[in-house]
């Protein structure tokens, strides 16, 4: 009579005594890795390079797509307006028929996010070369937005710093500087009004990084949700795979 237990005992014990003759951990992990291999399951190396490869995909095209002129200025998602202590100026000022300066002030910060944005890439690249696999995991398996807030909170104080200086100098090459010390000198001339005196290149820069996290945002959602933005085999298995996990 066939019996369970007599069959189980022997394939258990050669288990056990094939896990023993492995002299190390790093041993278990790897035939681990290869059994997941021949599942069909990506490997721990495979899930690394098809996380980072999505995330430089992801990262590079948002960069370069605000980096355009009207980047920022023709997108209304990332578009930079006056700050809002400020829109009581706009308002104002166009009421008065000063539509134009308020124009100007608008396409000049734009242009100066847009200035900025060609050098994001390298800060990113940089954050992607140091993810260990636990981020990794953390990101492919967590929430559809889970590398957007790796970059926030790993990038933020260096896009800062690199951002600033090149925001003030483009608000001064095309001007904004001038044309927003022309606005604020003709609103606080206007009777009763609390006078304003905001950092503009604070302002911009603050924006121009947060329309780069929104601009991420979006393509790391299109390619957690859109089979048709993984374009390359390593992408399709290490995101269906993540995708096989989520159900």
């Amino acid at each position: 009579m066939f019996s369970f237990q007599k069959l189980a005992i022997p394939c258990i014990l050669t288990v056990a005594f094939f896990i023993q003759s492995c002299q190390s951990t790093a041993q278990i992990n790897k035939l681990l890795e290869k059994a997941g291999q021949i599942a069909g399951n990506p490997s721990t190396s495979e899930i690394t390079m098809g996380l980072k490869e999505a995330l430089e995909k992801g990262t590079g095209i948002s960069t370069d797509r605000l980096s355009l002129t009207d980047g920022y200025l023709k997108n209304l998602d990332v578009q930079i307006l006056f700050p809002e202590e400020a829109k009581s100026v706009e308002k104002t000022l166009r009421s008065l028929g000063l539509g134009s300066m308020c124009d100007q002030v608008i396409t000049s910060v734009n242009r100066a996010a847009e200035d900025a944005a060609k050098e994001a890439k390298p800060i990113f690249t940089a954050a992607i070369k140091q993810m260990s696999f636990q981020d990794v995991q953390q990101i492919l398996l967590g929430e559809p937005d889970a590398a957007t807030q790796y970059f926030h909170r790993t990038t933020t104080d260096s896009l800062s710093a690199k951002f600033s200086p090149i925001v003030d100098a483009s608000l001064k090459k095309v001007d904004a500087t001038k044309y927003w010390s022309d606005v604020m000198t003709q609103y606080n001339k206007v009777p009763l009004v609390k006078k304003i005196d905001a950092d503009l290149t604070a302002y911009v820069t603050k924006k121009a990084i947060d329309g780069l996290f929104i601009e991420i945002a979006k393509e790391e959602l299109k390619i957690r949700e859109s089979v048709g933005a993984r374009t390359s085999p390593l992408l399709k298995k290490v995101f269906g795979y993540a995708d096989s996990q989520k159900k």
